[in-house]
C-alpha cells in the first residue's frame, strides 16, 4: 500500500464587495509560476447561488454550505492520486448581482410556504428536546453566542479589517421564536474567492515555502430524500461527531484539547445557533450544553465574526473561513485550525484541520 501523499495551502485570496484583496497578486504570480512550469491545476467550483439548488450538479461543482469542506477533501483526493496542483474558487455576487426578488426565490430551496428560518426554528425545538432544555435557556445560550462573535469581530474593527459595521438596533428583534437577527447568517455580500492546493513536490519544484498542511479532513452526510422530514435525526448531529472524528484521526492529533489548551484556532459554522452548539458539544469541546455559555468566556469559536457579522456567501462562507484561516495561521501562535461546514439543513457535515508547518 503506497503512502498517502500530503496537501498544503500554497496561496488564497479573498475579495469582499469588489475590493481586491492584498493577496491576490502573490496568487496570481503562483498560478502564472505553474503554468511556465507546465503544471495544469484542476479547478473545483463552488456553485453561486443562481445555480438552481435542485439542478444536476456537474462534475468538479460543489453545492451546499459544507461545499468548500467537500471540494477540499476531493482536492487531497486527487492530489493524493498523482494531480500536482487544484484550485477551489467561489464566485458569488450576491448583494449586487441579483434583485432583491430573485435572491429569495432561489433562496427558498424547500418550498415556497416553509422558510429556512422557519425550518430551523423546528429543528432547534427538536434540539431542546433531546437536551432536556426550555425555550430560555436555548435562547440564552444563542444570546452568549453572539457576544462571543461580536468580541472577534469588534477586533477585527479595531484593526481595521472588518468589512461591515456591527447590525443596527432593529436586527435584534426576532425573526423566529427562538432566533433574533443577529443569530442568524447575514448573507448579503458579494465575494469571490480562491485556494491554491499543492502537492509536496510542486512547493519544492518552485522553491514554495510549506506553511499550511491540510492536515485533515471529512465530510459526512445522512442520506435522504428530504431533510424537512428528518429533523429528529438531523437534532442528533451523529454524522457531525463522525466528520470531527475522522478529521481528527487524519490529522493525528485531538482538536478538542488543543482548541482547549489555545494551541488551536476555530471557525465554527454559525448560520443558526444549533449548529455551532452542536459542533461544540460533538467535538468534545463542551461535554454538556449547559458547559457552552462559560466557555463561551473564554474562548472564541470564531476568528472572523461567524457568519452573522463577517456575512455569508450563499455555499461559499466556509471557503472564506478557509483561506482566512490559513492566513491567520502562517502569522499565528496557535499550531492547528479547525474550519465547519453544514450543508442545508444540516444534513451535510464537513470539517477541515489545518496546521502550521
Amino acid at each position: 500500500m503506497s503512502e498517502s501523499k500530503s496537501s498544503y495551502i500554497a496561496a488564497s485570496y479573498a475579495n469582499i464587495n469588489q475590493k481586491t484583496s492584498s493577496q491576490q497578486q502573490d496568487f496570481d504570480i503562483k498560478i502564472k509560476a505553474l503554468g511556465s512550469a507546465s503544471i495544469e491545476a484542476t479547478t473545483l467550483t463552488i456553485d453561486p447561488l443562481a445555480t438552481p439548488w435542485h439542478s444536476e450538479q456537474t462534475a468538479n461543482h460543489f453545492r451546499s454550505g459544507c461545499a468548500p469542506i467537500m471540494a477540499l477533501e476531493h482536492a487531497t483526493h486527487l492530489i493524493n492520486q498523482g494531480q500536482q496542483a487544484v484550485i477551489i474558487e467561489a464566485n458569488e455576487p450576491l448583494k449586487t448581482g441579483y434583485s432583491r426578488e430573485q435572491r429569495h426565490q432561489l433562496m427558498a430551496v424547500y418550498d415556497d410556504e416553509t422558510t429556512i428560518a422557519d425550518l430551523y426554528n423546528d429543528l432547534a425545538q427538536q434540539f431542546i428536546k433531546n437536551h432536556s432544555l426550555n425555550e430560555e435557556q436555548f435562547t440564552t445560550i444563542a444570546a452568549a453566542l453572539f457576544e462571543n462573535y461580536k468580541v472577534t469581530y469588534q477586533r477585527h474593527i479595531d484593526n481595521e479589517q472588518a468589512h461591515f459595521s456591527l447590525p443596527s438596533q432593529q436586527w435584534y428583534d426576532n425573526v423566529t421564536p427562538l432566533f433574533r437577527g443577529v443569530d442568524c447568517a447575514n448573507p448579503l455580500i458579494d465575494f469571490a474567492g480562491k485556494l491554491l492546493i499543492c502537492s509536496e513536490e510542486v512547493l519544492a519544484q518552485l522553491g514554495w515555502e510549506k506553511s499550511v498542511k491540510v492536515a485533515g479532513v471529512h465530510c459526512c452526510e445522512i442520506n435522504t430524500q428530504d431533510e424537512t422530514k428528518e429533523l429528529k435525526t438531523l437534532s442528533q448531529y451523529n454524522h457531525l461527531g463522525i466528520a470531527f472524528d475522522e478529521a481528527c484521526n487524519a490529522a493525528q492529533i485531538n482538536f478538542s484539547q488543543e482548541f482547549l489548551h489555545h494551541n488551536a484556532l476555530l471557525e465554527a459554522y454559525t448560520c443558526y445557533p444549533i449548529v455551532p452548539m452542536a459542533f461544540l458539544l460533538h467535538s468534545g469541546i463542551v461535554k454538556d450544553v449547559s458547559d457552552i455559555a462559560p466557555l463561551l468566556q473564554d474562548y472564541e469559536i470564531t476568528i472572523t465574526g461567524g457568519m452573522n457579522l463577517a456575512r455569508a456567501p450563499w455555499n461559499a462562507p466556509s471557503l472564506n473561513a478557509l483561506i482566512e484561516m490559513s492566513q491567520r495561521l502562517i502569522n499565528s501562535n496557535q499550531r492547528y485550525g479547525a474550519v465547519h461546514g453544514n450543508g442545508g439543513l444540516g444534513y451535510r457535515q464537513g470539517v477541515a484541520i489545518l496546521e502550521r508547518i
